[in-house]
């Protein structure tokens, strides 16, 4: 059943079990209130009479809405007001419409939860072991195997360890004349020294005039 009420100059659609915000009432939470301005009441596509009808709710809790800043400015009177504003409202649950009251709904025990959830799981089938290589095998055949393969391991080193042989001939000759040597270059004749025969000779002195 739904009802169509009248509180604080707004008109709300409520059915039971429904929260509303609506402006403020006087009380505390949990208080009981009753709004009797029913304007409209009805039950699925049927309406019905609202004469005598009431709407019962219980106080949830005292809240406060937004911030609304109101700003008031009159240009070349040198006049600004600025001021912050929070409606004040009631959040109230709807418990009936008339004789209708919300439906509780069945809350399914803990031992009903737990067997609908869970199911015996079928076990693992064993896992089939299987047989080690080698299981079969006498010691002295394991013994004899592991020789064998430290002597290859071994062999096989030994052979990364020699170096190569390098490509280039053995014979002093076949190099000699593959490569002709080179010739030594002639040094450079020392260069002489400028001669100073032709050199000017110095200039004597000045005789000094003895003073009369």
């Amino acid at each position: 059943m739904f009802a169509v009420v009248r509180t604080g100059g707004k008109q709300y659609r409520v059915a039971p079990g429904d929260k509303i915000v609506v402006e403020k009432l006087d009380g505390n939470a949990g208080d009981k209130v009753t709004l009797g301005d029913v304007l409209l009441a009805g039950d699925g596509g049927n309406l019905k009479s609202t004469s005598g009808l009431t709407v019962a709710a219980e106080i949830v809790a005292q809240a406060k809405g937004d911030k609304v800043t109101v700003f008031k400015k009159r240009r070349r009177h040198n006049y600004r007001r600025k001021q912050g504003h929070r409606q004040l409202h009631t959040i109230l649950k709807i418990v009936a419409i008339g004789d209708h009251k919300a439906e509780k709904k069945p809350t399914p025990s803990k031992t009903e939860g737990t067997a609908g959830k869970t199911e015996a799981k079928p076990a693992p089938a064993p896992k089939a072991e299987t047989p080690k290589a080698g299981a079969d095998k006498s010691p002295a055949a394991r013994a004899k195997e592991t020789a064998d393969a430290t002597a290859d391991a071994q062999k096989a080193s030994d052979v990364a360890g020699k170096p190569t042989e390098s490509p280039a001939p053995s014979d002093a000759k076949e190099a000699g004349a593959e490569k002709p040597a080179k010739k030594a270059a002639p040094k450079a004749a020392a260069t002489k020294s400028a001669s100073t025969k032709n050199a000017a000779p110095a200039k004597a002195a000045a005789k000094k005039s003895p003073k009369k």
